[in-house]
């Protein structure tokens, strides 16, 4: 017979030190799928690894990873163990897969947001967070999101720059983005935060991944 859920936490649960759970439930606190990540094509490892570790930090729990013509590497270095507390989802099974991100995420309810510099871009302090969830979409370091999701767009969203320089690279704008977005979201009345089954189904998995053999551990399954 198959356990319930909350009956294998309890027994995972003590296979672990109590300030062990006590981070894990602490950190709970903080994750959203009110806000999510998407990257488009971007294959330097150092900057894909860097964003891993920016929306980890952040309590962005779902990054969605669309492979046209690069695979997404990761630098281990870099990364720092991130994508182990992450869900990561890839788009790869196609020779072109940007559609297959954009058209799952709508039907999500996410209204994708490409960061862009281009004249219709709202200020990233001017963004509505109350519109409802947001998929960020980033691209390339060279060129940036791709035609189709510029097109497809609901929002476009920019930070101000007040340098010469045209941009910033991409791990350095996903932190400034999501640092602010993030603040505004604890600061808000919105309700940002997993739900009761998101919190022990997220629980439950890095509990599986923190206990070698737990399988063996967690009777009845």
């Amino acid at each position: 017979m198959v356990q319930s859920r909350k009956k294998i936490i309890e027994e995972l649960s003590g296979f672990i030190t109590w300030h062990r759970r006590e981070i894990f439930d602490r950190v709970l606190d903080y994750r959203t799928r009110y806000i999510t990540v998407v990257l488009e094509d971007i294959y330097q490892s150092h900057n894909a690894s860097a964003v891993l570790r920016t929306c980890e930090c952040f309590g962005i729990q779902d990054v969605h990873i669309i492979e046209n013509r690069n695979t997404y590497n990761i630098n281990p270095d870099v990364v720092l163990g991130a994508t182990k507390w992450l869900n990561l989802k890839k788009y790869n099974r196609l020779d072109y897969n940007t559609d297959l991100a954009i058209r799952e995420l709508r039907d999500q309810g996410y209204r994708i947001i490409a960061t862009t510099l281009n004249e219709k871009a709202v200020s990233l302090h001017d963004f509505n967070l109350h519109a409802g969830k947001f998929a960020l979409f980033f691209g390339t370091e060279l060129t940036g999101l791709t035609d189709h999701v510029l097109d497809q767009a609901d929002e476009y969203l920019k930070i101000p720059i007040y340098g010469f320089t045209e941009s910033f690279n991409i791990s350095v704008s996903a932190a400034i983005i999501l640092h602010q977005l993030t603040v505004g979201l604890h600061q808000s009345d919105l309700s940002w935060g997993l739900s009761q089954a998101e919190r022990e189904e997220q629980l439950l998995d890095w509990l599986k991944k923190s206990i070698r053999g737990w399988e063996k551990l967690a009777s009845g399954e």
